[in-house]
């Protein structure tokens, strides 16, 4: 018995976390398209981020539903040991962007809001997808790539790079694991 537990501990261990749904990665990027409409017309700066920390909801409601869907229909655990380590990667940088965007506006740089969350939730997606499928990982180094040319950008471009990074990368890529991995 215990020989088969190590065994299916290492086999375990060795698996990608196969659960993230390209589908529902491709309807966040068509909902941050959207948003990048609507947060375009904002006059204040409080209404911009409104908008944008709604589609942040969003997302995180339809891609977690999504992959908790495909985990089902695939009969992967969530909690699987790749699951965990996953989770435990994406999570840390994705709170230090809410932290930083709180500060960040509070002591009046909204400016830098969007390419901090460009390369905060791409460093989520690479650290997480670390534990994931090949593809995962070159999606979130776009991101970051975006993020650190949004910082030195002018600020009335930052709805059209929100769009190409959350809308764009999110439909480009979501396809990609849609085809190569299952939904």
């Amino acid at each position: 018995m215990d020989n088969l537990r190590f065994i299916r501990q290492t086999m375990e261990s060795a698996t990608a976390f196969t659960a993230i749904s390209g589908w529902g990665v491709v309807i966040v990027g068509l909902t941050a398209f959207a948003a990048a409409v609507l947060a375009s017309r904002q006059t204040s700066a409080e209404a911009w981020l409104a908008i944008w920390l709604g589609e942040a909801l969003a997302s995180f409601v339809i891609a977690g539903g999504a992959t908790v869907r495909k985990a089902r229909s695939s009969r992967e655990p969530l909690l699987s040991r790749p699951g965990k380590r996953f989770a435990l990667s994406f999570a840390p940088p994705m709170m230090v962007g809410a932290l930083l965007t709180v500060a960040l506006y509070r002591f009046g740089f909204p400016a830098a809001i969007p390419g901090m969350w460009m390369l905060l939730y791409g460093t989520a997606i690479v650290t997480g997808g670390a534990f994931s499928v090949r593809i995962v990982p070159v999606m979130g180094l776009c991101f970051m790539a975006e993020g650190a040319a949004a910082l030195f950008l002018p600020l009335a471009w930052r709805n059209g790079l929100m769009a190409a990074a959350f809308g764009g990368f999110h439909v480009v890529f979501g396809f990609i694991i849609a085809r190569r991995y299952g939904g």
